[in-house]
């Protein structure tokens, strides 16, 4: 199969939903490649999100500002993946959780309107909407658990285990926020393990 998208990309998608090669061909054909710079935005607050992008590579932060203007991360997402604001494409309501660069990224993004018709075409990507769908409830509903089940020691250990090489990446107050705890107690968190382990 001939196609644009690298291997490690085409094989997450095949992994979600396996889709016939002209089905795949087509999505991509209706997709475009763009490059996003670091701390550029895939979709801002408040704006009503018509895209969703496939994240060939680079990391992403999906965050809220409270009303001190003080921003927490909700999530990171890392390639191989897809972003965008679903429930503003779903409901047609401006976005409450902008998406933002860490990294340098590459992103396919394709408009929901052509997803739409793909979708009336053909039964696949229907059923790769649904998958995605399922994939980000079970991403969702783990991160809920981990934050009211597990101590943050814990949550940080899983985090370096998703994101190998976050550390060198983002700035320790964005694992902070992440973590749900204050950069003091990662500090800590960072001290005690690094005495457990030399080399950390």
């Amino acid at each position: 199969m001939c196609l644009n998208i690298p291997n490690h990309l085409f094989q997450f998608i095949n992994n979600l939903c396996p889709l016939p090669e002209a089905v795949l061909i087509e999505l991509v054909s209706r997709s475009r490649k763009v490059e996003l710079d670091k701390f550029d935005y895939f979709v801002k607050e408040g704006e009503i999100s018509r895209e969703i992008g496939f994240l060939e590579k680079g990391l992403v932060r999906a965050f809220y500002t409270n009303d001190d203007g003080r921003e927490y991360n909700k999530t990171f997402i890392a390639s191989p993946n897809f972003i965008g604001s679903f429930a503003s494409i779903i409901t047609g309501l401006p976005n409450k959780l902008p998406q933002q660069a860490l990294t340098k990224c590459i992103v396919w993004k394709i408009s929901t309107i052509d997803l739409d018709r793909l979708t009336d075409k053909y039964p696949e990507v229907e059923r790769l909407r649904r998958r995605m769908a399922e994939y980000l409830f079970l991403r969702n509903e783990k991160r809920e658990l981990e934050m009211a089940l597990l101590e943050a020691q814990d949550r940080y250990l899983i985090l370096l285990d998703e994101f190998p090489g976050i550390e060198t990446l983002v700035p320790q107050y964005h694992i902070a926020t992440y973590l749900g705890i204050s950069p003091t107690q990662l500090s800590r968190i960072r001290k005690k393990l690094a005495k457990k382990v030399p080399n950390r």
